[in-house]
């Protein structure tokens, strides 16, 4: 039996949001809705590029926090809430892992070299040799947070994805060739329809009750 978690569409991106910032700009963490909407829809570092509405984002929290996986807090005074995750106490996982698993999560499939030399501040890899212990370590959880994909041929290293979303090898270019550069749009148009769906799903079964 697969025990493995599959989170909410938009949900990957705001766990790896939260990931990112966390390590990155700690005064303004944790997070209000606006300032994650505007992490979740950066241009950089984001693969896809997704330009999720405060709706979609709120669905996504809503699954998280329903997973124990992100808290929300109202700090005194204030009438904005604002959340973080809950991956070191849900998962026992900090310091390389969880910025290997945020890396995977904001930008999909990478090899260790491509983790390493993207994680700039998130957390200072000694070596790939260091980021290939973390990977290992998420990969031996029960169920696996990562997993190794098979090296495509031509290629120099095995990528490696989290299973916190089904992946798809067939939509990853082949070696040499340059991806579709409609295609992340069009992937990020049918994960945002996904989304509203299940959140009209949600609505419906509510009214239900």
């Amino acid at each position: 039996m697969d025990d493995r978690l599959i989170l909410e569409p938009h949900a990957a991106r705001v766990l790896g949001a939260l990931i990112e910032k966390q390590a990155l700009t700690p005064d303004n963490y944790p997070l209000t809705l606006n300032a994650l909407q505007s992490a979740c829809n950066q241009l950089t570092s984001r693969e896809p590029v997704l330009s999720l509405s405060e709706g979609e984002i709120s669905a996504a929290l809503d699954s998280l926090l329903a997973l124990k996986l992100v808290s929300e807090r109202l700090p005194a005074g204030s009438r904005v809430a604002k959340y973080e995750h809950r991956l070191n106490y849900a998962w026992n996982i900090d310091g390389a892992r969880l910025a290997v698993l945020g890396l995977l999560l904001l930008r999909g499939a990478q090899t260790s070299a491509e983790l390493r030399s993207r994680a700039g501040r998130m957390y200072s890899f000694s070596g790939v040799e260091e980021v290939d212990t973390a990977l290992n370590a998420l990969a031996d959880k029960y169920p696996p947070l990562v997993e190794k994909l098979a090296r495509q041929p031509g290629a120099r290293e095995a990528r490696w994805v989290h299973t916190l979303l089904p992946y798809d090898v067939s939509l990853a270019a082949a070696p040499g060739e340059a991806a579709d550069p409609s295609l992340a749009a069009r992937v990020s148009e049918l994960e945002q329809q996904l989304a509203q769906l299940l959140q009209r799903v949600a609505q419906l079964e509510q009214g239900g009750h």
